[in-house]
C-alpha cells in the first residue's frame, strides 16, 4: 500500500459537478494498492497516517509535533491506482503493479473503516470515477508513505 500524504488547509473532490468530499484543514491522503496489499496492511496504514506527527506544534504551547489523531483533523482519502505506476522504461507507464479494481476497491474501503474506526472524521471520493480533486497545501508539506 502506498499513501501521499499532504497537510492541507482545505481539499476536496468533485465527480459530475458535484463535491463527493471535502474537508478544511486537515490531511489530504491519495491512496493506492498493490497486489500483496491485505486487510492488514489498510489497517496498520490507517494507524500509520493518523498518527503521522506532520502537524506543527499548537500556537501558543511549544512542544513537539502532533499528529491528526492528537487534534482531531479531518482526513480526505482518494484511492489513486496511478501511484504504482512505472515509468522506467519508455514513455508510457505500466500499471501492472497496481492491484485490479475488485482487489483495491475493498481495501480502500477497509482503509477507510479503520480510520473512522480511530475516530476519525472521513471524507472520501468515489472509486473508479473521474475526480477532480483540489487542494491547498500547507507548508508545503507532502509525505510517500509505503508499507
Amino acid at each position: 500500500m502506498r499513501a501521499v500524504v499532504q497537510t492541507v488547509s482545505r481539499a476536496s473532490v468533485t465527480v459530475d459537478g458535484e463535491v463527493v468530499g471535502a474537508i478544511g484543514a486537515g490531511l489530504l491522503v491519495l491512496l493506492g494498492v498493490t497486489h500483496s496489499d491485505t486487510a492488514q496492511t489498510a489497517e496498520t496504514m490507517a494507524r500509520k497516517v493518523h498518527e503521522l506527527r506532520i502537524f506543527g506544534p499548537a500556537p501558543d504551547t511549544p512542544g513537539p509535533e502532533r499528529s491528526a489523531a492528537e487534534i482531531g483533523a479531518p482526513l480526505l482519502v482518494v484511492s489513486q491506482f496511478t501511484l504504482y505506476g512505472d515509468a522506467r522504461k519508455g514513455r508510457r507507464p505500466s500499471w501492472s503493479a497496481a492491484a485490479p479494481a475488485e482487489v483495491a476497491e475493498p481495501l480502500v474501503e477497509a482503509f477507510v473503516a479503520a480510520l473512522r474506526g480511530r475516530g476519525a472524521a472521513v471524507q472520501t471520493g468515489r472509486f473508479r470515477a473521474h475526480m477532480l480533486v483540489e487542494s491547498v497545501n500547507v507548508g508545503p508539506q507532502t509525505l510517500l508513505l509505503d508499507l
